[in-house]
């Protein structure tokens, strides 16, 4: 899936805010670089890059490996070249990984750390006492470890950009188009992201961005949200150059119908043509959606029921019933919405393997019931491979009735290097063991693949093409089984080996099993770049203002 070679967002706004305040940035997706040329040599990307520092996201723990393969490969090259670590899960860790990782230097704290970071750099850069830097955990010089308050918590979101315009001149500064590259079919799919705030006001159990994370992680009390014209213009500015999807992250009414409104006031004049996904954390009222079908001529909405059971539901932590779901549904389609997605979960809370099978049979209901819409898209999958360090079940697994299997940063990163999602889990629930929840996953991925199918959502090729991959992927499991139960480590490691030496099966095994990834995609125009505007853009020394 994307999650490989996905680099967070917030690598945008650093580099912008970064060159605003003076100083040179380069992003490079390394993931991407090996997945484009199986000969990509990181090495040598490592040793001929030079810098005033290195930095390195660990935001999603799925991404430890990986970060730490990197940090340490800079370090073999750069020794005294600083390696700092930032995201959520490096400030979750922040003290273990100083500790027990001696190539890592600093750890930037918390949700926001444009300003922090531009202090350290110039701290770096000029010298300097790095006890004032807020966010900061740093090494003191000998053995100990300091950490700094986390003290920069930004109460709005007006000073940082997602400036896709920056991204265009810096791709071209560097020749490096891959190294941009958010994820793999990018440039055939140029779908794009704007964000309402960073912080949350739900308190959904396994999230790791929910608000008690938030407050106790990141020091924040309450979300920073960003002001709605500028949300708007940020819209309006993608649009001028991209001809495809604009995800809204963040549930415009979260901090009230006011702001909603504003913001959709602000889009209702600008008359942008793209598709536009709104995320909903509840079931908007259909006042709230009859401003955005006046605001919007292509909208679509996704949502996240995550089960069916509302029982299931109120233990994760959504706090709606099915009957506020379908009177969405049903006001949604009436109003001229393009596409709706719903996105079911595996593995929470008082789930059992025949709850999963129920959510499909749910799905069947809704498809039934809204027909001829041909345009809501259930999908399910599983919260997988681990639960985010910092959320509730991560910290009281067994009030929740999780089992955690892993815990540390270095079981999270030997786990990694299993040779089966399966045995990268990090977590068990009292209904369902990793077995199970390995089984409701194929299960309830080829049953509604079977139903996509049945109600045209799908063409015949492409769930044939499913169906194929899940019946492959249990094969290989199945196989994978029987050689982790070979009691010699040394027949079982070479037995192992041989299957990573078959590529293409594995491939099949491990991306978009359960669905096809293209049927996550949002309508997009037939021309998806306004090329004219670009390149005025490229060579236009104008820079955007930011305001505050």
């Amino acid at each position: 899936t994307p999650v490989f070679e996905m680099y967070p967002i917030g690598f945008a706004s650093l580099s912008e805010y970064l060159e605003r305040h003076g100083l040179k940035v380069r992003i490079i997706n390394v993931a991407m670089k090996m997945l484009k040329d199986d000969g990509f040599d990181v090495e040598r990307l490592i040793q001929k890059n030079k810098a005033l520092a290195f930095g390195l996201d660990l935001h999603w723990m799925v991404h430890v490996q990986g970060a730490l393969a990197l940090a340490e490969m800079i370090k073999k090259y750069h020794p005294h070249t600083p390696v700092i670590l930032g995201g959520l899960s490096a400030t979750y860790y922040h003290e273990e990984i100083l500790r027990e990782y001696p190539f890592i230097d600093f750890v930037m704290r918390g949700d926001s750390t444009e300003k922090p970071l531009l202090e350290l750099l110039w701290t770096l850069k000029n010298g300097g006492d790095f006890k004032r830097i807020p966010n900061l955990t740093y090494r003191d010089g000998g053995n100990g470890i300091k950490v700094n308050p986390l003290s920069y918590v930004p109460e709005n979101l007006n000073d940082i950009a997602i400036d896709y315009q920056h991204i265009m001149k810096k791709v071209v500064r560097y020749a490096d188009p891959v190294g941009y590259q958010p994820f793999i079919d990018w440039y055939t799919y140029p779908v794009t992201a704007v964000f309402t705030c960073r912080g949350c006001s739900y308190h959904c159990k396994t999230c790791g961005g929910s608000s008690t994370t938030f407050r106790t992680m990141a020091n924040r009390l309450k979300p920073a949200y960003r002001d709605p014209k500028l949300l708007a213009q940020d819209i309006f500015d993608v649009s001028s150059h991209l001809n495809a999807p604009i995800m809204v992250i963040g549930d415009i009414f979260q901090p009230g119908e006011e702001y909603g409104f504003s913001f959709l006031e602000a889009l209702k004049k600008k008359r942008i043509k793209n598709h536009i996904a709104f995320e909903f954390f509840v079931p908007p009222n259909r006042r709230q959606l009859e401003r955005i079908a006046e605001s919007v001529i292509n909208f679509n909405i996704e949502i996240s029921p995550e089960s069916h059971d509302e029982e299931v539901r109120r233990a994760f932590g959504r706090p709606y019933n099915n009957e506020a779901l379908e009177r969405m549904i049903g006001d949604t389609i009436e109003l001229g919405c393009k596409r709706i997605d719903l996105f079911f979960m595996i593995g929470l809370p008082k789930q059992t393997y025949d709850s999963v099978m129920g959510t499909v049979d749910y799905c069947r209901s809704l498809l039934v019931r809204y027909q001829p819409y041909r345009r809501l898209y259930p999908f399910i999958s599983p919260l997988a491979p681990f639960l985010d360090p910092g959320s509730m079940v991560f910290e009281h697994p067994e009030r929740y009735g999780y089992r955690l299997l892993y815990r540390t940063v270095e079981e999270h990163r030997q786990a990694l290097l299993s040779p089966s999602w399966k045995y990268i889990l990090n977590y068990e629930t009292e209904w369902m063991d990793r077995e199970t929840i390995v089984a409701s996953t194929y299960e309830a991925g080829r049953r509604l693949n079977r139903l996509k199918a049945e109600f045209g959502l799908i063409d015949p090729k492409t769930a044939e093409a499913v169906e194929k991959r899940i019946g492959l992927a249990l094969q290989i499991l199945k196989e994978i089984d029987r050689m982790m139960a070979l009691p010699n480590r040394r027949e079982r490691e070479e037995a192992l080996s041989e299957i990573i030496q078959k590529p293409l099966p594995l491939e099949i095994y491990s991306m978009s099993t359960v669905c096809e990834k293209k049927e996550l995609e949002w309508p997009t125009q037939l021309i998806r770049m306004n090329l004219f505007k670009i390149l005025k853009t490229l060579f236009s020394r104008k820079k955007r203002e930011i305001r505050q």
